[in-house]
């Protein structure tokens, strides 16, 4: 997509990390961005330390009904969405399936899959008839091999499922002028964690000392901005797959060599 050709952004998750990042990055090409994201208090401080660089938009993407009024009062300020990011979510429970409380599966599923599909149901129908328009959907190195995380198999359904839908949402949308990619980020410092508290999540600690108690998960060289940066370019190209840890591959090539073998055998 020309993204100088683009009249509005709505990204969700959108109050920090990856979804800031992706934000800031379509705003300084000159594009309206609607902020979306599930904490008002941050969204709001967030907008407000912006000087009128994003307009904010309060929403849980699990909200069917959420979405509809979103939309309508989005491109009512703002204008047609030209570009959706499906960006929201929340981080793994860090148990075996064994393990693993049904409503903990329940709920990331819902936020990390589910939540994605509400998006792509509002405003996909709108870009197909206007011939116009990309969509993202952030899945993670986590959907494109689950053998790399240990421990993280519900999180790692949800980004599979992700990269499903996007694949074949991409072949859907393409006849009509409409672009979709998946981006599959690996490690990322966000704050994820503490938005996954904060929608009722859990993750058990590690020891005291290997990791910092309010972040449970590793830090990465590679920068939110650096994300945002990534997918502003990806969707100008109209990649089907947007990677940020390139060094991530083997992982990924493991899995695609197992899978021929198995055709092979």
């Amino acid at each position: 997509m020309d993204l100088s050709q683009a009249r509005h952004a709505f990204v969700t998750g959108g109050a920090s990390g990856i979804g800031l990042g992706i934000g800031a990055a379509l705003a300084s090409r000159a594009i309206p961005v609607t902020l979306v994201d599930v904490d008002r208090e941050v969204l709001g401080e967030v907008v407000e330390k912006s000087k009128g660089r994003f307009r904010g938009q309060a929403l849980d993407t699990r909200d069917r009904e959420g979405w509809v009024t979103a939309k309508a009062e989005a491109e009512r300020a703002a204008g047609p969405v030209d570009i959706l990011v499906n960006n929201a979510g929340i981080a793994p429970d860090g148990r075996e399936f064994a393990d693993m409380d049904p409503e903990s599966f329940d709920r990331i599923l819902a936020i990390n899959l589910i939540g994605v599909f509400n998006g792509v149901s509002a405003f996909a129908r709108d870009m197909r008839v206007r011939r116009k328009g990309h969509i993202v959907n952030t899945s993670s190195m986590a959907g494109l091999t689950a053998d790399m995380f240990p421990r993280v198999g519900g999180y790692a359904v949800s980004k599979f499922g992700v990269v499903a839908l996007s694949e074949v949402l991409r072949i859907e949308m393409a006849p009509h002028g409409v672009g979709v990619s998946v981006l599959c980020p690996g490690m990322v410092t966000t704050n994820l964690w503490q938005t996954t508290i904060k929608l009722g999540g859990q993750f058990p600690l590690p020891p005291a000392g290997q990791r910092g108690a309010t972040n449970p998960m590793p830090g990465s060289v590679v920068t939110a901005a650096d994300v945002g940066e990534i997918v502003a370019q990806g969707i100008s190209q109209n990649l089907p797959y947007i990677i940020t840890h390139r060094d991530s591959w083997p992982g990924v090539e493991q899995r695609m060599r197992a899978i021929e073998a198995a055709f092979s055998a």
